[in-house]
């Protein structure tokens, strides 16, 4: 199933890229920088006594049970590095390279905005037009007294159109698998509910993958297209994408596949050796390190004026929030000036993927895992992959010691619920934010359990009253503290968006 982290097509186009980009090959200086990466893997927290660990990719890839391992690195806008490590199935010898293709998960979210902002460039689509006047196959479903709500394709790109279904189940070898259609309607072999609208369209943040399916099929009844398609003359063919593909199911003929491993490191989806995503735009692309790499490359000159796979103008657009959203039109977004970046993760069942791109410096990477512990393991890549190529990001966050004695840490225990008298556009509430939270104080130390996650969260300290987790990449939580020095609230905040807390009275 593609989910997400607190911690994202076209007719033929007469504009080309006019020069076929080089796939990269390291010169001198950046195959030394990459071993310098492979060497020096690390976590973003690091408690306050911790010496900071210079892990070895091979040694982490076998703590995680990620057999194969694909990894590109952008710098100044161009691709310096591309590479693979590990196996593309474990117990073979058969080895990952640049060119080796993954499943993506809800990377493939960000490709499908790619081809959908295509078309909007060209006039086929309006970014605030009722994707009611192209939907010819199917109906948005009334919402409460609204015959016929009007959604556009910049609430579904950002995800405020409020529709449900967050992600979709996987697909074995030889399944049955739904159409758009009976995605959309949750019917067999669809394997969940009806996607609708749960929230007035553009009120509030609510991830969709059902939204997301919405897309896909305005452009494909706007164009008469099939999406793969689409996907190919909008974004594969004009960037030089030549192994990305959204067929489906994955033909074996397409070789030189990463094969699927579960969080014990053994192949799944025998006998084949990898799941089928029907739902195309929401988490069905293959693709691979050179090639994802070349659209980081695409979106970060488009934005700088010095591409033209989208106008500047429109790249500009599509990095910037959509209130009440942390995303853009397609990817999220974090930073400012020097740290502004768009992100995104994916995860599929068997495979973790991640992207990202400095609007300003031109910095990226590619990250793709053949395995479902993969997401922990890229987070490691990134920093190791930061600090050698020197990111004016993610340096790595020391926290403070714990004061045993501390009345205040058990002042701040409760129980503490989200807020929801604060408008949504004023908090831009975190993806996956838990509507409720317990925290417990022992010794100084403090504990978090989340609504609908058993494992508990520790808390290590960055301020007498601000903490953060070796679980979370930038997550921070902050208890309030008002002037008779009760923690009446407590706000979780990432950078981008921050999602607040009313303390739960005491029974």
């Amino acid at each position: 199933m593609q989910t997400i982290r607190l911690h994202s097509l076209a007719a033929a186009f007469a504009l080309l890229v006019a020069i076929a980009p080089a796939r990269a090959t390291d010169d001198a200086g950046s195959a030394q920088t990459s071993r310098g990466f492979e060497r020096a893997l690390r976590p973003s927290v690091l408690r306050a006594d911790q010496p900071a660990p210079a892990w070895s990719l091979s040694e982490r890839m076998r703590h995680y049970g990620v057999p194969g391992v694909a990894v590109a690195v952008l710098r100044d806008g161009e691709v310096v590095h591309a590479a693979g490590y590990g196996l593309r199935e474990a117990g073979t010898v058969e080895k990952v390279d640049a060119d080796t293709l993954f499943s993506v998960g809800s990377v493939s979210k960000v490709v499908a905005a790619g081809a959908t902002l295509r078309l909007v460039s060209q006039g086929r689509l309006d970014l605030d037009r009722d994707v009611g006047a192209y939907l010819r196959s199917w109906k948005i479903p009334r919402f409460g007294g609204d015959p016929a709500p009007k959604v556009t394709l910049r609430m579904l790109l950002s995800h405020t159109a409020g529709f449900n279904v967050h992600g979709f189940e996987d697909f074995q070898p030889g399944a049955t698998v739904p159409d758009a259609l009976q995605t959309l309607d949750g019917k067999a072999p669809a394997k969940h509910e009806p996607v609708r609208l749960v929230h007035p369209p553009g009120e509030r943040l609510d991830y969709s993958g059902g939204g997301v399916t919405v897309e896909q099929l305005v452009l494909t009844d706007a164009t008469g297209r099939p999406f793969e398609s689409l996907a190919r003359e909008a974004v594969f063919d004009p960037l030089h994408m030549s192994r990305s593909t959204f067929e489906s199911p994955l033909p074996a003929t397409r070789g030189n596949i990463a094969k699927a491993h579960g969080p014990d490191g053994r192949p799944r989806a025998q006998p084949r050796g990898w799941e089928t995503f029907p739902e195309l735009a929401a988490s069905g692309l293959w693709t691979c390190a050179n090639d994802l790499a070349l659209y980081v490359r695409a979106l970060i000159r488009s934005y700088r004026g010095s591409g033209d796979f989208l106008p500047r103008a429109l790249a500009r657009e599509m990095m910037t929030e959509v209130s009440p959203s942390e995303h853009g039109l397609g990817p999220r977004l974090a930073g400012t000036a020097q740290r502004r970046v768009f992100h995104h993760g994916g995860a599929n069942d068997s495979y973790r993927a991640f992207i990202e791109g400095n609007l300003y410096s031109g910095d990226g990477v590619v990250i793709l895992t053949n395995g479902a512990r993969g997401d922990d393991l890229a987070g490691e890549i990134r920093n190791a992959v930061a600090d050698a190529w020197g990111w004016p990001t993610q340096r790595p966050l020391r926290t403070i010691p714990i004061v045993p004695d501390d009345p205040q840490a058990a002042r701040d225990a409760g129980t503490y619920v989200f807020d929801d008298g604060i408008p949504q556009a004023w908090q831009k509430r975190l993806n996956e934010a838990p509507r409720e939270l317990r925290v417990e104080a022992a010794q100084g130390r403090l504990t978090g359990y989340w609504s609908g996650n058993s494992k508990p969260v520790e808390l290590l300290p960055l301020a007498p009253n601000r903490y953060t987790s070796p679980d979370w990449e930038s997550l921070q939580i902050e208890f309030h503290r008002d002037a008779h020095g009760t923690t009446s609230a407590l706000s979780l905040d990432n950078g981008v968006s921050r999602a607040y807390y009313r303390r739960k009275a005491a029974p």
